[in-house]
């Protein structure tokens, strides 16, 4: 019996402070999604994306177009992941800018059919509808498919380790990470789309030689 592939899990962080309360929920889902998935008999290797450290890189590839060396890194992580988690600060009732600006760098057919995990954290609990109104339109445009339990934290929701009742934020976590790990379970790996395997010019060249 041949064991399954590892799973390959991007988690992008657009919390903006030191500690930050939207890394802390990234860092939990993820974990709970690994530990599902481990239940199952699946590896996980998990990429996290801060985009705290590629503020200036986004902001120079909206204007030049180019992704330099840690961008491009960070764009091929979750164009290339099994599945996704990403989690914004809500800033003014939606997604942050600098969130929204690293998914104008994505290409926008890149995460299709790609299971999403939506989450969110805010000062309080009357900004929740973001993950709704905002981040699951935003994702359904780019044609993922987002988990249907999305996790939005707020302040009060980290007293006492967020509590233990049915909808305490634990119990929200272990919800959605294990629809996230429902969706990734059985499905193939991911292959690059056809015509990303770059082929030398000269080999090009070659190949339209006659006899070649």
């Amino acid at each position: 019996m041949t064991a399954a592939a590892p799973v390959d899990l991007a988690v992008i962080s657009a919390g903006l402070g030191r500690p930050s309360s939207t890394r802390l929920l990234a860092d939990r889902l993820a974990e709970g999604v690994r530990q599902s998935l481990l239940g199952r008999g699946r590896e996980v290797r998990t990429r996290t994306v801060d985009l705290r450290e590629l503020a200036r890189p986004i902001a120079d590839n909206l204007v030049t177009g180019f992704a330099p060396g840690a961008l491009r890194e960070a764009v091929e992580a979750v164009t290339g992941a099994d599945a996704v988690i990403a989690v914004t600060p809500v800033f003014s009732a939606s997604y942050s800018g600098l969130f929204k600006s690293f998914v104008d760098v994505l290409d926008n057919t890149a995460l299709t059919g790609v299971p999403v995990l939506i989450a969110a954290t805010g000062g309080t609990a009357r900004h929740s509808l973001v993950l709704d109104h905002a981040l699951r339109p935003l994702f359904s445009y780019l044609r993922a498919v987002v988990v249907p339990t999305g996790v939005y934290a707020a302040t009060e929701d980290w007293g006492a380790d967020g509590g233990s009742g049915e909808g305490s934020l634990p119990a929200r976590i272990a919800r959605a990470a294990g629809e996230l790990a429902d969706l990734v379970d059985g499905r193939p790996a991911r292959t690059a789309p056809a015509g990303e395997d770059f082929l030398p010019f000269e080999q090009q060249l070659a190949a339209l030689r006659p006899g070649a």
